[in-house]
């Protein structure tokens, strides 16, 4: 096993996508874990009381700092590989069963990843107009999410159960991909995108 630690650095900002809605949070979580224990934290980190819109997509939070989840990464890996699967000459373009390899031979750590603002900074608000074509024609809604400003710092510590370089090099195949794509919600309009540095490895 070996841990390759990394840094990465928003230059733009990164949007919360958490739901502020207790209920209908605990019901996702639920239906992805059967561990009790996981939902009731989840929902905890939410602090749904300090959050007035129940339409607002949020991040959870630890004695008000918000942080993402070590699933949101993994999370993260499978949308870049899954993407990159569709490049042969991509390294992600020769991983059968990817989701598989992420979810079980990659592990972000900690559980909760801090999200490092930048001094004097404070958590924003993004709204924007989401607009989807339906059967009784097109509907607009107003979508609104929590964001960390650019400038903010995460640092992740990835457990990989491969000691050889195969896995590290997708990661950062992966992870300059993420650059140019960005991380959380509204991505496809630049938000979240960023730069990273290898600090072990």
């Amino acid at each position: 096993m070996k841990t390759l630690k990394i840094r990465i650095t928003f230059q733009e900002e990164l949007l919360g996508t958490s739901n502020s809605d207790a209920h209908l949070h605990e019901k996702y979580v639920a239906s992805k874990s059967p561990d009790a224990k996981n939902i009731a934290e989840e929902v905890e980190a939410l602090g749904v009381d300090n959050v007035v819109s129940k339409g607002m997509t949020i991040f959870p939070k630890e004695n008000g700092k918000p942080f993402v989840w070590d699933y949101q990464i993994q999370g993260f890996f499978k949308d870049s590989c899954g993407a990159l699967a569709r490049v042969k000459s991509t390294r992600s373009s020769s991983i059968k069963a990817f989701k598989k390899i992420i979810g079980g031979l990659i592990f972000p750590q900690p559980r909760k990843i801090m999200l490092n603002l930048p001094e004097g900074s404070v958590i924003g608000t993004c709204q924007r107009p989401l607009r989807a074509a339906t059967a009784q024609g097109e509907r607009i809604a107003l979508a609104n999410s929590e964001t960390v400003p650019s400038g903010t710092t995460m640092d992740v510590d990835l457990k990989l159960l491969d000691d050889s370089d195969k896995h590290q090099k997708l990661i950062v195949e992966w992870l300059d991909y993420g650059a140019l794509r960005g991380m959380g919600g509204w991505r496809s309009s630049g938000k979240g995108r960023f730069t990273y540095e290898i600090l072990k490895g």
